[in-house]
């Protein structure tokens, strides 16, 4: 089914009251109780703790699945995510290498504090630029071979991880494995404002990427016929994803199934117009993020499960599902 315009209207509005009900409810419920805190500590509980991991909440899932669905679009592949060009690895492979080596490494003060953060986001910076190098022959770049460079970078960084867990002492070790499963715990102000100038030009590169997108689905040769610049709008859309996805996965780690399943269920509702697809996607990931962080807060209190647990126990029935309809219209048609 594709909506026509006031039916899109409708179903952007509809996902704006979800991420505001999403939003209230993350806000309203935490280690200290159900509702909003009261007192100077209520204020500095709701102010420091609360609000600013429900900020990165929703930035990441709208990040994770934004650029889940420029990258389906892109390589028109169902399956892809922003893994899928070695951004989420390299930043776990960067993250990783700083966790095991310890921020001592760089000494002590601030740099030493983002030392995390900071390797990832080079590792996912290096892995993208390492891959468009690879994919890339005189000026043109092959979608194919990104896949495979790809899958190829994916494994490799997943091994030198490997290497990275078994040398880890006991701390190092526990910290790396609760980073790896994704975690919103610690978020601050100060994240979120160094997020910012990245989420924001790559929000900037995916709204012109619509089109292209659009294009692209009758694949390659067709979209230039129809006037679209392919390579162009290829690494545009590969720029943003590292943009997006690389400081993201830097700061909360690797939380799986967003990129991948919000927007196939999007494109379940909307049709595949990146119009509505890429916007759509980026408030029903934010929604999902939100709600999964939430659980994760409140079914272990006061522990705080990593959120990546839940994302994957939610994700993995959905994305069995979600492969089950595809089976059904194959078979159909």
């Amino acid at each position: 089914m594709t909506l026509s315009r006031p039916s899109s209207v409708l179903l952007i509005s509809a996902l704006l009251l979800l991420l505001l009900l999403a939003a209230l409810l993350a806000l309203s419920t935490g280690a200290t109780g159900f509702g909003l805190p009261r007192g100077k500590m209520g204020w500095l509980v709701f102010s420091q703790i609360r609000a600013p991991r429900a900020t990165l909440a929703a930035l990441t899932g709208a990040v994770l699945a934004a650029s889940g669905a420029v990258m389906q679009g892109l390589f028109r592949n169902p399956l892809a995510d922003p893994g899928l060009i070695g951004v989420s690895s390299g930043a776990a492979l960067g993250a990783a290498l700083m966790i095991v080596l310890g921020g001592g490494a760089l000494g002590s003060g601030v740099l030493a504090a983002w030392s995390v953060p900071l390797g990832g986001m080079t590792g996912g910076l290096l892995a993208t630029l390492l891959l468009y190098r690879f994919a890339t022959r005189g000026g043109v770049t092959s979608t194919g071979m990104v896949i495979l460079a790809g899958v190829a970078l994916s494994a490799f960084a997943g091994a030198m991880t490997g290497i990275l867990v078994f040398r880890a002492n006991n701390t190092a070790l526990r910290d790396l494995t609760f980073w790896m499963m994704g975690s919103l715990a610690g978020a601050g102000w100060t994240h979120i404002g160094l997020l910012l100038p990245f989420l924001l030009l790559a929000a900037v590169i995916f709204s012109g990427l619509a089109g292209p997108l659009n294009a692209l689905l009758l694949g390659e040769a067709d979209a230039a016929l129809m006037g679209c610049r392919v390579e162009r709008s290829k690494h545009l859309a590969m720029l943003g994803v590292a943009l997006a996805t690389g400081p993201v996965v830097a700061f909360v780690g690797v939380i799986g199934f967003i990129g991948v399943i919000v927007p196939h269920l999007v494109r379940l509702v909307t049709g595949p117009d990146h119009r509505i697809v890429l916007p759509g996607s980026a408030l029903l990931g934010a929604v999902l993020l939100l709600t999964a962080d939430t659980i994760a807060r409140v079914i272990a209190s006061p522990a705080d499960v990593p959120v990546g647990v839940v994302t994957a126990a939610i994700g993995a029935p959905l994305f069995v599902w979600l492969l089950a309809q595809v089976n059904e219209v194959e078979i159909s048609s």
